[in-house]
């Protein structure tokens, strides 16, 4: 297990293994945040958030909510709204930069969609 957090560690994400991949999107979103997105089947993520400071936001096309702590700020990950997907994206950089460093990184072109 690997265990990251956001940067005043109120709120602590687990996850099983490194991905093999890290997804790099340009949306206006993630490119705005610098997120490098992990993917994981939603049962094996845990999100520790015992003092509550997870916000959520959604935006315009409605189809997923990103995570982040309203007290320092940063995004820690992304799950799905309203259809049966079972994948969610973890920010890997809330974790040590030796877990997620060497991993390659893939373009998505969020921009375009």
């Amino acid at each position: 297990m690997i265990e990251g957090h956001c940067h005043c560690r109120s709120v602590r994400v687990t996850v099983p293994v490194r991905p093999e991949t890290l997804g790099d999107c340009n949306c206006s979103l993630c490119s705005r945040i610098g997120a490098l997105w992990g993917y994981y089947p939603v049962e094996e993520v845990t999100v520790s958030d015992p003092e509550k400071k997870l916000v959520g936001y959604v935006q315009g096309d409605r189809t997923l909510t990103m995570h982040h702590c309203s007290t320092c700020g940063c995004t820690t990950h992304w799950s799905p709204i309203g259809r049966k997907s079972s994948r969610m994206g973890v920010n890997m950089r809330i974790f040590d930069r030796s877990v997620w460093e060497q991993i390659p990184h893939r373009l998505i072109d969020g921009a375009s969609w």
